[in-house]
C-alpha cells in the first residue's frame, strides 16, 4: 500500500499538531480518509461533515479513486455551487 502525502488547508492544521502535510498509507481516497480519521481523530467530525478531495489537480467525488505514492492530494473545504 503506498504512503500518501495529504496537504491540509490551514484551519485543519490545529488538528494535526500544526502539520501542513501528513502521511498515511492508502490505496484509494476512501482508505485515505479512514486512515486520516484513525491517525488524527480530531479530523473525524470535519471529514464526516463533508470535505472536497483533490487528486492531481482534479476534485474527485468517488471514495474509490486510486492513489499512488506520487499522487498530489489536497483536502479542501467543501465546494458550494450556485
Amino acid at each position: 500500500m503506498p504512503t500518501i502525502d495529504v496537504n491540509l488547508w490551514s484551519s485543519l492544521r490545529r488538528l494535526t499538531d500544526g502539520r501542513e502535510v501528513v502521511q498515511v498509507e492508502a490505496a484509494t481516497t476512501g482508505e485515505m480518509l479512514n486512515a486520516l480519521k484513525q491517525a488524527y481523530p480530531g479530523l473525524t467530525p470535519v471529514i464526516d461533515a463533508g470535505i472536497a478531495v483533490a487528486v492531481n489537480g482534479e476534485i474527485v467525488s468517488s471514495r474509490r479513486t486510486v492513489l499512488a505514492a506520487d499522487s498530489e492530494v489536497f483536502l479542501m473545504q467543501p465546494l458550494k455551487g450556485g
